[in-house]
């Protein structure tokens, strides 16, 4: 799920449909990459970390200026949070989001995948 921009679409319906039948009911962890309004960051930072369901914050170099860390029990939860709660926090201008596929590593904890 990206947005850049005003106006430009979403996943399809495929793809939505596929997350759906991949996770199920099972938790959704996902990490979200955002580009900011250089002024804006520490404000961005500050009201994204208020969302409950967003783990960890991160303000970072490179391409992308803050990386998020967030779990949702549910796909659906995952797709309103990005296409409609976030886009909410002022000074956001792209977002870019990755699924976790298999944590190997977690909270200093190693996991069998």
């Amino acid at each position: 799920m990206e947005r850049s921009g005003e106006g430009k679409g979403g996943s399809s319906k495929a793809v939505e449909n596929t997350f759906a039948k991949v996770w199920g009911d099972d938790h959704v962890v996902a990490l979200i990459a955002l580009k900011v309004e250089t002024s804006e960051a520490d404000t961005v930072a500050t009201e994204v970390a208020r969302f409950e369901e967003v783990q960890d914050v991160f303000l970072v170099t490179g391409d992308t200026d803050i990386f998020l860390k967030v779990r949702f029990p549910h796909y659906d939860e995952l797709k309103e949070f990005v296409l409609h709660r976030l886009p909410a926090v002022k000074g956001i201008r792209e977002t870019k989001t990755l699924l976790v596929v298999t944590a190997y590593k977690e909270n200093g904890e190693t996991r069998r995948p």
